[in-house]
C-alpha cells in the first residue's frame, strides 16, 4: 500500500515556478488529510546533531539532578517535566516520557509576559551543568520556527488566503519546543503504559526534525494505524486543533501515538516544536472553508483559551492534576 504521508518539497514552494508551486500546495493539502506531511528543509544538520547529543547529555542526569530544572507555576511550558505526568486526554494512566521544554523569552514588562504569565516565563534550562545549551536550544527553536512560518504559508495559499495571512498571528506567539527521551519500556513501572497515548496536538503545527528510533504511529481514518517515519533528511509536519479550528475542520488535527517496538528493547529521543498563535489570537474559521456542504461548525475562541482547555485535559494544569 501507498504510504498515505505524502512527500513535499518546502524549498521547491519558495523557488520553482508556478507549475511546482502549485503541486506543492495540492501534496500538502492532500497529506494533511491525515494530519501528518513530511517535508523537505534547510536546517543545519550540525545544529541538529549538537542539540540532540546535549539533550541526551541531560537526560543521562540521575533524577534528582534533573528535577532541580523543573519550573513551578508554568503548567510544564517551561523547564523538566518528569515521567508520568502528562497524561493523553483519552487515557487514565500517565505516559512513559519524560521532556525538557522550552520557547522565546520575552523582555520583562511585555504584555503578553504580563498577561500570560506562564506561557513566557524565564527559560529554566540546565546551563550550568551544560555550559552553551541556552544559545544553542534558543538557535535551535529560531531556526524551527523559522521553517514552520514558511510552512504555513503553503497552507495559507492551499485555503485561498495570502500566504502571509499565519505570518500576522505567530510574532512572540506561545510556540513551544520539547525534547523528550522515552525510556526503555522495559524499566515502565507496569503493562499499561506507552511511550504516549493517542493524541492529537493543540496547536496550529508541529514539527518534528528528527527521532532517534522509530514508534510515532498515525491514524488513520479506517482506524488503522501506520508508522510516520520521513525519507531521510526530510522533517515531519502535524497538524493540530487550532488549525482544525481556522479551517473550519478542513484540516483535521493528526491524531498519532508513541510506542516502542516489541523487538526494540531500548529508548528514543525526539525533539518537537509546537507552532502556536499569539495567545491574545482570536480562532474563527478562514471564510473560504465555510460553504453551503461544511457549514460553520466552530464559534469563536482565544488561542489562550483553547490551550488552556487542552492543557488541563493531558494533565498539566498544576493545580488541577485530573491523574496523579
Amino acid at each position: 500500500m501507498a504510504d498515505p504521508i505524502l512527500d513535499v518539497d518546502l524549498l521547491a514552494f519558495e523557488t520553482g515556478d508556478a507549475t511546482r508551486r502549485a503541486a506543492v500546495v495540492d501534496g500538502v493539502m492532500r497529506s494533511l488529510q491525515t494530519g501528518f506531511v513530511y517535508t523537505g528543509h534547510d536546517l543545519s544538520e550540525d545544529l541538529l546533531d549538537t542539540a540532540y547529543a546535549m539533550l541526551a547529555e541531560f537526560f543521562a542526569l540521575d533524577s534528582e539532578t534533573k528535577a532541580r530544572y523543573t519550573a513551578p507555576g508554568t503548567n510544564g511550558q517551561r523547564g523538566y517535566t518528569g515521567l508520568l505526568v502528562e497524561t493523553a486526554a483519552v487515557a487514565d494512566v500517565p505516559d512513559w516520557k519524560e521532556m525538557l521544554n522550552w520557547g522565546r523569552q520575552l523582555p520583562a514588562g511585555h504584555p503578553l509576559r504580563v498577561r500570560y504569565p506562564y506561557r513566557y516565563a524565564d527559560l529554566v534550562l540546565p546551563e550550568d551543568i551544560l555550559p552553551g545549551i541556552t544559545e544553542l536550544l534558543t538557535t535551535f527553536y529560531e531556526r524551527v520556527f523559522d521553517l514552520q512560518v514558511r510552512f504555513m504559508r503553503i497552507i495559507a495559499v492551499g485555503l485561498g488566503c495570502a500566504p502571509d495571512y499565519f505570518d500576522k498571528m505567530l510574532p512572540d506567539g506561545a510556540t513551544l519546543t520539547r525534547a523528550i527521551h522515552y525510556p526503555a519500556m522495559d524499566l515502565a513501572p507496569d503493562a499499561d503504559h506507552v511511550w504516549a497515548g493517542e493524541h492529537g496536538d493543540i496547536n496550529l503545527i508541529t514539527a518534528l526534525p528528527r527521532a532517534s528510533a522509530k514508534g510515532l504511529q498515525v491514524k488513520l481514518d479506517d482506524g488503522s494505524w501506520v508508522d510516520a517515519v520521513a525519507p531521510s533528511g526530510q522533517v515531519i509536519m502535524n497538524s493540530g486543533m487550532m488549525l482544525e479550528h481556522l479551517t473550519n475542520g478542513r484540516i483535521p488535527p493528526g491524531i498519532h501515538r508513541v510506542v516502542a517496538d516489541p523487538e526494540d528493547h531500548g529508548d528514543r529521543y525526539s525533539v518537537v516544536q509546537f507552532c502556536h498563535p499569539t495567545p491574545w489570537t482570536i480562532l474563527s474559521p478562514v471564510p473560504s472553508t465555510v460553504t453551503p456542504e461544511n457549514p460553520l461548525r466552530y464559534p469563536a475562541i482565544a488561542a489562550a483559551d483553547k490551550l488552556d482547555q487542552v492543557l488541563y485535559d493531558i494533565n498539566l494544569i498544576e493545580d488541577g492534576r485530573r491523574v496523579d
